[in-house]
């Protein structure tokens, strides 16, 4: 797996030479290990260079997105 996520120029952008780029964020959330029996939960997408966080409850608001770094972070603290 790389370790980048990669861009390309948005088809909205026309010719210009600044323009919007976009990557692909994989569609294969799950829910989280620690989300209990419950429906209301995080799920979570590995990304190329970290992972992704979402709410069950609203997967259309978006998600947030995490640098490989600060995910290793977060799951040492977790798991302590």
């Amino acid at each position: 797996m790389s370790n980048e996520l990669v861009f390309h120029k948005s088809s909205y952008s026309g010719q210009a030479p600044n323009c919007v780029e976009v990557a692909h964020i994989p569609t294969d959330f799950r829910k989280s290990s620690h989300s209990g029996a419950g429906e209301n939960c995080v799920e979570v997408a590995d990304l190329p260079c970290g992972a992704a966080v979402r709410d069950s409850k609203n997967p259309a608001k978006g998600h947030f997105p995490f640098p490989a770094t600060e995910w290793s972070a977060f799951l040492r603290s977790a798991r302590r």
